[in-house]
């Protein structure tokens, strides 16, 4: 089978254009470093099976960065029948250096100049009959965003791989040494097929960056741009999410309950009050899940979140950190585990380390379903967008007492370069992708997590034989025991206690043992919590949710990055100390306020 392998710069469209060819879900955001790992699948192209790999984004092929090292390896170990280089068309005058590298070394490529339409609106125009033949390459201009020059970038895809002749791995390896000339030859072939205005126009960018980028004023919007996602996702979600538990109720009184009637009474106990009460629990708060990354996905794709990144790089500097290790906490708001993977953007070990200690406080959507379905049961519809809102400060408020802490352990002496790319609105299908891609997400984390800790929570519930369900007699209410001198200085009692023993595997199950640990689901549950916690009580408990120990899956991923078990037991053991100092003060100065 042939290999076709994607390699550009970051920030190029390289996932985009892996997406539209392929169908797949590879992340897609804008800014660097986004693609950490390779992305491979298998295409039909021109009648043959074929291989499609998107490597990482790399500057060029001399780095030492672990994504450019990644890009490095493959080349020099992995036999290659073709290599399309994806370079934004906009910047080619800086790119371009990279198919020369490239070329020269023999590797068989074929140039793909992508964000044509952003170089139509700056002025740029290519000639690519010119330019391919200066190069000796096949090239072809395309906007993989909205589909434009995409059916002819894959037939040229198709006659090049036809006559393609494979790299050869240790060629290429005796010739990674010898580009000196590249930047000469770079400058004389865009002097004869590129046209770039001696001044680009006013763009768009400048003026919205005046504001955005403004010293006082660009952390204040974006936090009110925050504040005002979820103000979006409440006032949207809530009669979705209200729709949908009423669908759910209606289906096992219609359907389950007649259907299950024949079981015996513990049988039905554990298919309808746990597995069921459990699942639907949870999958309830899918639409408020689809509208946060809906939303996410139009802050991400803009641009906007690469200007976050330059607006905290002075703030970060101090801590230890730099502009790249915001970007990754806020990647860590969709999933703590990507936003590990990207620190591999980073060369220094220490700011790797640095950054992978404050990412697990990130507020990811796993919580985010925890906090929600909280919120709404405990606060009301005005007070519940600011009580997420104060989450997501209480969040960075940790990252950076985190950084503080750590940063005389694990220094940094890299610089921080980020190039801000334009403005950009994100299409239907990206956004609609994304949303898709953290559903798909949610629902295979739903299969091997959410279910079986569900099952256990109940087991827990209901054995030893003989013993009153959720009592405790009961193995849970025997944990629920044994932590409670711990976890009763901050307002957790019990039940929550064995909830949040479960919720170390992953925080989704928190959600699904409520249902289990209270017999209820849906709106019943959000009232016998209501009854149960007071404010003081439920900020507290979502407070040490938000702090303590991270998924097995952010464990065992901070295990691998660092390469240390010894870096993993101290990310979790000061992530549980920092939660339950954070609560208590909190918890404590409530009540002596007499709250």
């Amino acid at each position: 089978m042939k290999r076709l392998a994607l390699v550009g710069m970051p920030n190029t469209g390289k996932s985009t254009f892996f997406n539209r060819v392929t169908g797949a879900s590879a992340r897609v955001g804008n800014w660097p470093g986004v693609t950490v790992d390779l992305l491979a699948t298998r295409i039909l192209l021109g009648g043959d099976m074929v291989e499609l790999v998107d490597l990482p984004g790399i500057y060029d092929l001399h780095g030492f960065a672990d994504d450019e090292r990644i890009v490095r390896h493959f080349l020099e170990h992995t036999r290659v029948d073709l290599v399309a280089v994806v370079l934004n068309a906009a910047q080619i005058d800086r790119q371009l250096t990279l198919a020369l590298q490239l070329r020269d070394m023999g590797v068989p490529c074929v140039l793909l100049l992508n964000m044509s339409d952003e170089a139509r609106q700056l002025g740029i125009s290519i000639d690519t009959a010119a330019m391919a033949r200066d190069l000796g390459l096949p090239v072809a201009l395309m906007a993989a965003k909205h589909g434009h020059g995409h059916a002819e970038a894959m037939a040229l895809l198709t006659r090049a791989l036809a006559t393609a002749k494979a790299a050869d791995p240790e060629a290429l390896r005796a010739r990674l040494a010898a580009d000196d000339r590249i930047e000469t030859d770079a400058a004389a072939v865009l002097k004869g097929s590129v046209v770039i205005p001696e001044r680009l126009p006013a763009h768009l960018t400048d003026r919205i960056d005046r504001v955005l980028l403004h010293p006082w004023l660009g952390l204040p919007l974006f936090f009110a741009v925050m504040l005002l996602l979820f103000q979006g996702v409440f006032w949207l979600g809530e009669p979705l999410q209200d729709a949908l538990e009423r669908g759910f109720e209606a289906l096992r009184a219609a359907a389950l309950q007649p259907l299950l009637a024949f079981l015996p009474a513990a049988v039905q106990g554990f298919l309808l009050d746990g597995v069921y009460a459990g699942v639907v629990t949870v999958a309830a708060f899918v639409p408020l899940i689809i509208l946060f990354f809906l939303f996410m996905a139009v802050v991400e794709d803009s641009g906007y979140l690469s200007r976050a990144a330059f607006l905290t790089d002075a703030l970060m500097a101090r801590l230890g950190l730099d502009g790249r290790s915001f970007v990754m906490l806020l990647m860590g708001f969709g999933c703590n585990v990507p936003a590990a993977m990207g620190t591999r953007i980073m060369r220094s070990r220490g700011l790797r380390l640095l950054t992978m200690m404050v990412i697990p406080v990130s507020l990811c959507s796993a919580r985010l379903q925890v906090f929600l379905f909280l919120t709404a049961a405990i606060f009301t519809a005005r007070a519940a967008p600011f009580v997420i809102f104060s989450l997501y400060v209480m969040s960075f408020v940790a990252a950076l007492v985190t950084a503080v802490v750590f940063k005389g352990r694990f220094r940094n002496d890299e610089p921080f370069v980020l190039e801000l790319p334009p403005y950009r609105l994100p299409t239907l299908r990206q956004i609609a992708q994304r949303a898709w891609l953290e559903v798909q997400h949610f629902l295979r984390r739903a299969t091997k997590f959410i279910v079986g800790g569900v099952i256990l929570v109940w087991l827990l519930t209901h054995l030893p034989g003989g013993a009153t369900p959720g009592s405790d007699a009961t193995f849970a209410g025997m944990l629920g025991t044994l932590f409670q001198p711990v976890l009763a200085p901050i307002g957790i009692d019990e039940r929550l206690t064995v909830a949040l023993i479960f919720g170390f595997v992953a925080k989704e199950v928190l959600i699904g043992a409520f249902a289990v640990i209270f017999g209820l689901e849906g709106q019943a549950l959000a009232a016998d919590l209501a009854t149960r916690m007071d404010w003081v009580q439920a900020y507290s408990f979502m407070l040490f949710t938000l702090i303590y120990t991270p998924c097995l899956s952010t464990i065992a991923t901070l295990r691998a990055e660092a390469r240390s078990a010894g870096f993993a037991t101290l990310s979790v053991a000061w992530s549980v100390l920092l939660a339950w100092l954070a609560s208590f003060a909190f918890y404590q100065a409530a009540r002596h306020l007499g709250y």
